[in-house]
């Protein structure tokens, strides 16, 4: 992206004037490494011989933008209860190592769009998958190449990322949220295949056989060790499992996250100072995050502060959509249970369940088909 800057390294961990800050970090009171232990093992490395090369080296594979800097003031106020919300988006660029996954058209999109809430106290989480056909608003956004997008009334909720990068999907779901995320981070396709490698693949269980061409995945039913390429094929697959709808493909995500997180916890990365290491450079070559997160210190600090929430400490839904009256391809949000469920995280509430109980993502035909 062209507003990406290599190896930034960020300034503290604190928030701009005017807001407060949700950044209070609990006492650790166990050693899960339930989340991100990559980056808490980058930093057990550095302790050894070579810890500066290793630090630049890791500081160096990071990308970041500059999303404090390219909004300013005019965002969602900060709200200080202790509180953090992360826009976790996985992008579908076919340029450079990701060309093998289709063409390229000359653009990038959201493929994958997550808001991540982190309720205060660093012990549970609520994360809100996106539809990338969902139809929304789109403020005014700034293009790569320095000209100005309008805002528009309806445009595809991925089309934002195309169009002005990760500003502007920060900039979109901020105005359709008002909710201020605290930070970004970014994924693509080769940076996730190689990690999955890294960390020895992921073990889900698929209650129905899958078979999707498209993403290149054919899977019996029963118990898989799924490597790089099979967990890429299973998070993008449409078309072998229920409907063929996003929202299908919504669920599988969702599972394998989970199923991710467990198998993180479980296969000892600190006992294998090589492993740590090739997990740990996978990661952060795959990553692009905010400016205020795109050192390993303080990417450590992050993941320090939220090693206390497992798979079993996140309620995963997805955002209350009805079908498109205009566009059978379609999907909108819809109005009243949109509201409940972003004013519940905004005041870092549990998500209610007439949120989301009425929407399509809340039952799918792939509900239940990986665990």
């Amino acid at each position: 992206m062209a507003d990406d800057s290599r190896g930034t390294r960020a300034g503290s961990h604190r928030r701009r004037a005017g807001g407060g800050g949700r950044r209070r970090k609990p006492p650790v009171r166990r050693k899960g490494r339930r989340i991100a232990a990559w980056s808490a093992g980058a930093l057990v490395l550095l302790g050894g011989t070579g810890a500066g090369f290793l630090y630049f080296k890791l500081n160096g594979n990071l990308s970041s933008v500059d999303i404090n800097g390219a909004l300013g003031k005019n965002r969602p106020q900060n709200v200080d209860n202790g509180s953090m919300d992360i826009l976790v988006l996985g992008s579908d660029s076919r340029a450079g190592a990701n060309n093998k996954y289709g063409r390229d058209e000359g653009g990038s999109r959201s493929d994958t769009a997550m808001i991540v809430h982190v309720y205060a106290g660093h012990q549970k989480a609520s994360v809100v998958s996106i539809p990338r056909d969902t139809m929304v608003s789109r403020p005014e956004c700034t293009t790569p190449g320095g000209k100005t997008a309008p805002a528009v009334k309806r445009e595809q909720f991925n089309e934002a990322y195309s169009i002005g990068g990760a500003v502007c999907a920060v900039k979109t779901v901020e105005a359709m949220t008002d909710i201020r995320m605290d930070h970004y981070m970014e994924v693509d396709f080769a940076g996730f295949q190689k990690l999955i490698d890294k960390l020895g693949g992921v073990e889900v269980t698929t209650t129905k056989p899958i078979n999707d061409k498209q993403s290149h995945l054919k899977l019996d039913a029963g118990t898989h060790q799924l490597n790089g390429e099979q967990s890429l094929g299973l998070v993008r697959t449409r078309h072998g499992v229920g409907d063929g709808s996003d929202l299908g493909r919504i669920k599988l995500q969702q599972a394998f996250i989970k199923a991710l997180i467990n198998q993180v916890k479980s296969i000892g990365l600190f006992t294998s100072p090589t492993k740590l290491y090739g997990v740990a450079d996978a990661a952060t070559k795959s990553l692009t995050t905010d400016k205020d997160l795109a050192s390993v210190d303080k990417l450590y600090g992050f993941a320090n502060s939220l090693k206390g929430i497992g798979s079993e400490n996140m309620h995963m839904v997805t955002l209350p959509v009805g079908p498109d009256p205009r566009d059978q391809d379609r999907v909108v949000p819809l109005t009243e249970p949109s509201k409940l469920l972003w004013q519940a995280l905004k005041n870092d509430q549990e998500i209610p369940e007439a949120a989301v109980k009425d929407g399509d993502g809340a039952k799918t035909q792939a509900d239940g088909v990986v665990k």
